[in-house]
């Protein structure tokens, strides 16, 4: 398989690298995923669908047997807790947190698949690795990284020189800003838990520092390194998470196994706002994925998880993204555009994109630039005799996450109206009569009543129409 020149962004230098793993036959990414106290929301869900299409396209240039991506579910966390206790407040809080984070985490796979994402190849969880955190653990108190003061286990930030790389933060001029009166056991305000007492009505697990349970960095750490080892490729989150998480991470790791890094290349995708402000419920405008899949909160209607999909992906992964209705209209009619062209198109297993699409992607992730492309096939497979390129844009369009089922299924669901046969001929005729005028009044009546109508050649050369529904 021929390798492209793939570059990507690295938020631990500032900058744009060429992309060179340290084994090839065993690339490595890490995304952190869901905390499954809650139904997922859209910010959630543009970072799936991120490292979605990063998990593609690694899988394309290395080959799928060479990739292997580890997205976690935290499972314990004082959030989890709360929401046990409020929603069962009769089970014992064990098995309420069970079944909360049950429930949250078979929605949430249930939600990013309808995103068009593939399974992660691992996917672990929080409470199936506390031992493995303990260990890691135990290695930074030996090591003189951190301490144990009034029950807790506590990172000391200030035994490691270079902390704060990631974020660009100045330790010390985060502990001279620092608001809030220092902890009595903490060394420094800065110094952050690694694992903490549990009272007897919250989760917890023996360990040599008392029954008590992880602090959230910890758990990331022990995660990647049990799966992907102490140094790997690729490190993903939304841009919120560098500090304090992926420092902390960072931090943790590096110091507990003495490695100059954690992972090569930190990969952020930019922040969420919803038509123009910052999503949160006090606002009204915080949606969960589920909600714009099942019901008509949002632009009063449904949403395929591919024009969500896509919606997401018009905007280039590092830049804050806008999410509005006008853009998933705008997401629906080019998509729809493209699975219309490819309709037809017969695929096999090996059936890969085409490399100008992916040349585009290759450089950070360039899905702009790659929409441009796809247009271009797109135009082809519209010809008369483009049965090549409607073949190629079907098999890109299954590489990006993208099928024909939802296209099929809404077209069949939607009635041609009984007047528009008639008013397509009669415009068909119009334009091989030359009777532009009669023609163009046609199609804005038409447009005036919410059918949109597109020109095309068939195999033989002759004029024709096709017609969508306006959303």
């Amino acid at each position: 398989m021929t390798t492209p020149q793939l570059k990507l962004y690295n938020t631990l230098t500032r900058a744009k690298e060429r992309f060179v793993p340290i084994d090839p036959a065993n690339v490595r990414l890490y995304a952190c995923g869901p905390t499954v106290y809650d139904f997922a929301h859209i910010g959630n869900g543009r970072m799936a669908i991120v490292f979605d299409l990063l998990f593609r396209l690694l899988r394309q240039t290395y080959g799928a047997d060479h990739v292997t991506y580890v997205r976690n579910i935290t499972d314990v966390d004082d959030k989890i807790n709360a929401r046990a206790a409020r929603d069962y407040p009769d089970l014992p809080l064990n098995q309420a947190i069970r079944k909360v984070t049950e429930g949250t985490a078979a929605q949430y796979q249930a939600d990013v698949t309808a995103l068009g994402c593939l399974e992660p190849t691992i996917q672990p969880r929080a409470t199936d690795n506390i031992a493995e955190m303990q260990t890691l653990i135990a290695a930074l108190v030996a090591r003189k990284h951190a301490y144990v003061a009034n029950g807790e286990v506590l990172f000391d930030v200030k035994s490691m020189p270079d902390y704060g790389q990631l974020s660009g933060r100045n330790l010390e001029d985060n502990l001279a800003g620092a608001r809030i009166a220092v902890e009595a056991h903490k060394h420094n305000p800065a110094d952050f838990v690694l694992w903490k007492q549990s009272s007897d009505g919250e989760p917890g697990w023996d360990s040599p520092w008392g029954r008590g349970r992880p602090g959230w960095h910890i758990e990331c750490s022990a995660m990647s390194e049990r799966y992907l080892g102490q140094l790997f490729d690729i490190h993903g989150g939304g841009l919120d998470l560098i500090f304090p998480h992926h420092e902390n991470e960072i931090a943790q790791s590096r110091c507990a196994h003495g490695t100059h890094a954690m992972a090569n290349v930190w990969m952020h995708n930019g922040f969420l706002q919803v038509e123009g402000q910052k999503m949160s419920k006090s606002l009204g405008n915080f949606y969960t994925i589920a909600q714009l899949l099942e019901t008509t909160d949002f632009g009063g209607r449904k949403w395929p998880g591919d024009v969500l999909r896509l919606g997401m992906l018009m905007t280039h992964y590092r830049e804050p993204i806008d999410f509005t209705v006008k853009r998933l209209e705008e997401a629906e009619t080019k998509l729809r555009d493209w699975q219309r062209a490819a309709q037809g198109a017969t695929l096999t297993e090996s059936d890969g994109p085409d490399q100008s699409v992916i040349k585009e992607l290759a450089d950070d992730l360039g899905f702009h630039r790659a929409t441009v492309a796809l247009d271009v096939i797109a135009k082809k497979a519209n010809r008369d005799g483009g049965d090549i390129a409607r073949h190629c844009l079907a098999a890109t369009l299954r590489f990006l996450g993208f099928g024909l089922d939802t296209l099929l299924a809404t077209e069949a669901d939607t009635a041609e109206p009984p007047h528009l046969a008639t008013a397509i001929a009669d415009r068909l005729a119009a334009l091989n009569a030359k009777d532009f005028a009669k023609a163009d009044a046609i199609r804005t009546e038409l447009a005036d009543q919410g059918i949109t109508l597109m020109d095309y050649k068939d195999e033989a050369g002759a004029r024709q129409t096709k017609w969508e529904i306006k959303r």
